[in-house]
């Protein structure tokens, strides 16, 4: 149903010629029956209809309600997507209706990265990330933009890669940004999570595809909340995460998910309480039965809540305002 959805939408771009604004018709009908509840009538998908990273100013704002969600894509259109399905999922739980947002996505940033096709070896992509990475933000900063000129009045970046460079993107903008590492540091904290090893320190596990970018973000966040992140080691990940998403590339679906396991299980041993997949690649490969699942978290299901947290907080100080008065 996801795919048939992406592919959707994007017939819908290919048939404008100009950044086209969808309602989100077919996507409130698959949440409302994944989710049991309500999603908002002013949910707008905005998506760019070539891949030159250009943007098209709004002649007059999208959205203006004060608690519109704008919501950056990253390199992976699916990972949007399913990040506005968790959105939709935790906006209208309890029968509330979901917030309003509007998204902007598009191919540009894969394509600046050269990710699509066969999987580039680990040195290969981060010379390829470094190599464009100015490009990287520049694409990101019209989102911003775009965004906020749409009506947005919060971000969030459902990408673990974009976020290296989140301080740069968030840079002469004064919406609030949400971070996915401050996201999941706080809703760890807030467990009240017990150490299980003789330091006195919870551990956290970290397997990322993308360590050189995304590890020291998470570790910068979680060890200002308390927590110690705790990474595989060298040779562990040369000879069993790497060749776990060249079995994924190869559609070896088995042997991809006997590799994760072990991943898993090594920074297990290592007493970590919890171990955060901070990988597109890497969520969906177990399946949805596995009791290793029980010890994962997946940090966009925090970035989610913290984001419907802040839309709900929005409204409540808009309606104490008009309370006082």
């Amino acid at each position: 149903m996801l795919e048939m959805l992406e592919r959707g939408i994007l017939m819908s771009v290919q048939t404008m010629n100009h950044p086209p604004f969808l309602t989100g018709d077919a996507f409130r009908k698959r949440t409302q029956t994944r989710c049991r509840g309500r999603a908002n009538s002013s949910t707008a998908l905005q998506l760019s209809s070539d891949e030159s990273g250009n943007y098209a100013e709004p002649c007059t704002s999208l959205l203006s309600q004060p608690n519109t969600i704008g919501v950056i894509g990253g390199v992976s259109l699916l990972s949007t997507l399913i990040f506005l399905e968790k959105l939709a999922c935790w906006g209208s739980r309890n029968g509330k209706e979901c917030p309003p947002f509007v998204v902007s996505s598009d191919p540009a940033l894969s394509k600046m990265l050269s990710l699509r096709g066969p999987l580039p070896s680990a040195r290969t992509r981060f010379d390829r990330i470094k190599l464009n990475q100015d490009l990287v933000i520049e694409n990101l900063r019209c989102k911003r933009n775009f965004l906020q000129q749409s009506g947005a009045r919060g971000l969030a970046m459902p990408c673990h890669l974009s976020h290296a460079w989140h301080s740069e993107i968030s840079e002469d903008s004064s919406l609030p940004f949400l971070h996915v590492g401050d996201c999941v540091a706080m809703e760890l904290k807030n467990a009240k999570l017990k150490p299980i090893h003789a330091a006195g320190i919870v551990r956290i596990g970290l397997l990322t595809t993308d360590s050189n970018f995304v590890a020291s973000y998470y570790q910068e966040r979680l060890q200002s909340q308390g927590f110690e992140v705790v990474l595989l080691d060298k040779a562990t990940e040369e000879h069993v995460l790497v060749p776990a998403m060249e079995a994924l590339y190869r559609k070896d679906i088995e042997g991809a998910r006997n590799l994760l396991r072990i991943a898993i299980h090594v920074l297990l041993v290592r007493a970590v309480n919890l171990v955060l997949l901070a990988s597109d690649d890497l969520l969906g490969v177990l399946p949805h039965n596995d009791p290793l699942l029980r010890k994962c978290i997946d940090p966009m299901d925090a970035l989610a809540r913290s984001t419907i947290h802040w839309a709900e907080t929005m409204v409540k100080q808009i309606l104490a305002c008009l309370w006082m008065h």
